[in-house]
Formats: C-alpha cells, structure tokens, sequence
C-alpha cells in the first residue's frame, strides 16, 4: 500500500492519496497527523484521492471504524475521489460514521473534489 498524507490551507485540509489496500500500520502512521490537525482546527475537511484502490485488510477495517468514531464529527467535509466502482460503496460506508457532508469525485473531477472542499 501506497499512501501519502499532506496538509494544506495551514492544515485545515487534509489531502490523502491511496492506492493498492490499506493496511491497519497505515492507520497507526497517518492517525496521530490526523489528531494533531484536528487538536490545532477544530473541524477539519479532508481530500481522500484513490488511484488502483483495492480497499481495506482486516486490521485496516477495524481502524477505520474506530477512527471513524473517534473523529465523528471532527470532518465538515470529506471528498472522496476514485474508480467509478467504488462512488455506492465508500460514500454508502462511510455516512454512518461522520457528520461530515460527502461527496465522490471521478479521477478527471479532481479540480472540482478541490474546489469544493476548500469552499
């Protein structure tokens, strides 16, 4: 799994991109970033860019529900942009568990998932 973690507008966004299957030590490596923007902002809106995404190993899953819950309304905003496959999945998975106001982007909206998180 590749996955990479960059905080913009001073850290109020954050933007992530993922690709291949996120794995529970992807987790323990951007939470603490994630905690530490959130302690700083507040509310916090979040960029989540998939290329070849392939999803979640076990381990992963179940940190992502507890980050979820954990952080349940700490994201006013989450763009999701990926495959055309994963827009029912994601957006239907991750409500639940956020207050946060979603969208799904396809690759070639990229500009607009921006544009729309920042505004």
């Amino acid at each position: 799994m590749a996955v990479q973690l960059e905080c913009k507008e001073e850290g109020k966004i954050i933007e992530v991109s993922a690709s291949g299957k996120l794995t529970a030590e992807d987790y323990d490596r951007l939470g603490p970033e994630v905690e530490q923007q959130v302690k700083k902002h507040g509310k916090i809106r979040v960029l989540f860019i998939m290329s070849d995404f392939h999803g979640w190993t076990a381990g992963a899953l179940w940190k992502d529900i507890q980050f979820d819950l954990k952080h349940f309304a700490d994201i006013e905003r989450l763009a999701l942009v990926g495959e055309r496959r994963w827009e029912k999945g994601m957006a239907a998975f991750c409500k639940p568990f956020t207050t946060a106001k979603i969208r799904y982007f396809d690759h070639e909206r990229l500009d607009e998932a921006k544009r729309w998180v920042t505004e």
